[in-house]
């Protein structure tokens, strides 16, 4: 897997959702990399809207965090921005999202 790095923007946005603990999913050719571990919110959410803002429609954005604000923000502010919540897993401490463009 490659990951890629975004550069910080100041993030807006509020609200709260928490995820699931399930099993990650398969990756497809049109999935992104994002490594956001020692990142804290709201940064983590600001690279991630970067990172989706680049991408073209329909593509996924698969971010890996260990920030429990962000697992807990992201996903609202995600939607919040018109994109789609695909998968939110949890495996050996580290969160996986998977967020559609």
């Amino acid at each position: 897997m490659n990951y890629i790095e975004a550069k910080p923007l100041i993030a807006r946005g509020s609200g709260m959702m928490i995820c699931s603990e399930v099993k990650v999913a398969a990756v497809s050719p049109q999935t992104v990399y994002l490594d956001l571990r020692g990142v804290k919110c709201p940064l983590n959410w600001a690279r991630a809207k970067v990172r989706l803002e680049q991408m073209r429609r329909h593509q996924v954005l698969e971010l890996t965090l260990d920030d429990p604000r962000g697992v807990r923000d992201i996903p609202t502010a995600a939607e919040a921005e018109g994109y789609a919540m695909l998968e939110c897993t949890r495996l050996d401490g580290v969160w996986r999202m998977r967020i559609e463009r």
